[in-house]
């Protein structure tokens, strides 16, 4: 059950992450669950050294959508230099 969870946080913290920043990111649904995934675990691992616990609720889904946020950034900069 826990492997559905993540994938379904992992849906929301990166349409979230989609939604709050500006700009088109053309990637579908797999590749927006993989951002929120991968999102929450740069966010749990960031929470984990300001020693905050974000282990799940709110506090875990802020974490996780500014790590997906941080990787959408990522991916925007390493996408425009590949175009050049």
């Amino acid at each position: 059950m826990s492997f559905i969870w993540m994938i379904i946080v992992g849906l929301v913290a990166g349409l979230l992450a989609r939604a709050i920043k500006p700009g088109s990111d053309p990637m579908g649904w797999i590749m927006t669950i993989v951002l929120g995934i991968v999102g929450a675990m740069l966010g749990g691992f960031v929470a984990g050294l300001i020693g905050i616990n974000a282990d799940g609720g709110f506090t875990g889904l802020i974490f996780s959508v500014i790590g997906a946020i941080t990787l959408l950034f990522i991916y925007e900069m390493i996408m425009s230099k590949r175009r050049i």
